[in-house]
Order: C-alpha cells, then structure tokens, then sequence
C-alpha cells in the first residue's frame, strides 16, 4: 500500500495512489469557501427577481386601473370595501376593485368578484413573490396556504369615505405621477382593499393607518396613477406592530409624511 493513500488501478493497470486525508480536508474547505462566497450573491439576485416581479405586478395592476377608467367614462375603479382601522368594524362593503379581508381569503373568488379581474384575471399578479404569510382561519389558526393578495389601493383613488379622486382626469395635486395608487403592503398590516393614510394636520396626521411592505430591502413597490412603478426604501424599518400607532422616531415620521405628499388631502 503506499504510504499516501488507499491505491487504486488506473486504465493502464498501474498502481497509483488516492487523495490522503489531508488533501480532501483542503478541497472540502475550498469547496465551502466558494458556497459561502455564492450563497449571498444567490440570495441578492432571488432578492432582485422577486422585486422585479413585484414591479411588474403593480405595474400590471396600474394598467387594469387604467383601462377600467377607459370603459368607464373615466371613473377611477371604486375602492370602497372599508373597515374601521382601529374597530375593525365595517364601514363599507359595496364594489371594489378587490373585496374581501386578504387575511382571511382562502380562494381567489374575492379577486374575481373585483372589477378589475376582467382587465387582470391572472390571480398570481395579486400577489408579492415575496410575501410568505399565510391565511388565516376565523379563529386565529395559521393555514400552510399562502395569502391571495398582497396589495392595497390608495384611499385616494375611488373612495367615499376619505378625501379620493373618482375620475382620472380630475387628479390635481400631486398629479398623476406623483399620486400613488397601488402598494406593496406590510403582511401583518394588511386587511381589506384600502390602503389608510392619514392627512398630514388631522387629529390622527402622525399615526399609520396601514403599513408599508418591508420585504424588499427594507423597501416596497409602489405604483402610480400614471402607472409607472417606483422602489420606495424606508428610512425606519417597518413592522405590522406600527398598525394604529404614531410614528416611533424623527426617521419614521419622514416615511409617514413622503407617503402624506402621495395623496389627495382634502375633499375638495
């Protein structure tokens, strides 16, 4: 036996010897030197994908918005299944661009009764690639299912029961490009269709209504009324304990008031 290694017959029928020890260790730790130098640059880019696909989505979602106000005689989609963000009572269930309480949906007929569904009927669109929360069953039980619908509509755009614009052509201040319509919403935040926003000198103007998505980067996608879609990052991090609460810091207070320059603030 040689004095390196095990022996082994090559093609030939020589005896030659195999890799001590030694020199499987090295290739061993060469070989998790090169994953642990991979592995973050793989998880940076399915990080970028599910971004990407994010965008895409509200993207999407901006051109349903679009089109319906094209049929419609330039109605906005109506944004009105609205609960209380502190009772979690009902305030309206009438049309919506998407009913029901993304919490709870555990089939996609909410999307469908929606009336964007025949401009959208692609119920994946509805949806952040990145956001693994579950649905939840009346009782509080965690489902394995996977949520129907990551997104929330702007109370600015077709609803009745906070300062909105109903027809495309009548948005003014921000304009549409500054006007945002549909967010990436924090999971633990998000409820029915609205996405509550509070006007900067009311009694609630330092409290979050609804929370922004944090899945991207500490960032979330938001699009806008001419349907281009922008990546906002947040200065403070967000959590969906945020729900109903004043902004925590100076930091947190800044993501609140950019978000406050993105709507409709009076009902004018």
């Amino acid at each position: 036996m040689d004095s390196r290694g095990m022996p082994f017959r090559d093609p030939s029928g020589r005896r030659t010897a195999a890799f001590t020890l030694v020199e499987l260790l090295v290739v061993i730790a060469v070989i998790g030197i090169l994953a642990a130098m991979l592995l973050p640059a793989l998880a940076g880019a399915k990080r970028e994908a599910q971004t990407s696909s994010c965008r895409n989505n509200l993207r999407q979602l901006g051109i349903a918005l679009q089109s319906y106000a094209t049929e419609h005689d330039d109605a906005l989609p109506p944004n009105n299944y609205v609960y209380d963000v502190e009772s979690k009572d009902p305030l309206q269930r009438s049309d919506s661009w998407a009913p029901g309480l993304a919490p709870y949906d555990l089939t996609y007929s909410n999307l469908q009764a929606g009336v964007l569904w025949r401009y959208l009927a692609t119920p994946q669109t509805y949806h952040c690639p990145a956001d693994k929360s579950v649905v939840l069953l009346e009782n509080g039980q965690r489902t394995t299912r996977l949520r129907t619908r990551s997104y929330n509509l702007s109370q600015a755009v077709g609803c009745d029961v906070a300062p909105s614009y109903k027809k495309f052509t009548v948005i003014g201040p921000p304009g549409p490009s500054g006007l945002f319509t549909f967010i990436d919403t924090h999971e633990d935040s998000i409820f029915d269709s609205v996405f509550g926003t509070p006007v900067p000198d009311s009694d609630y103007g330092d409290t979050w209504f609804d929370v922004p998505g944090n899945r991207h980067g500490q960032a979330a996608c938001l699009a806008f009324a001419d349907s281009h879609v922008e990546k906002w990052r947040w200065k403070h991090p967000k959590s969906g304990a945020q729900f109903f609460t004043q902004a925590t810091n100076v930091l947190d207070r800044a993501d609140l008031v950019r978000l406050q320059t993105s709507i409709k603030l009076s009902y004018d």
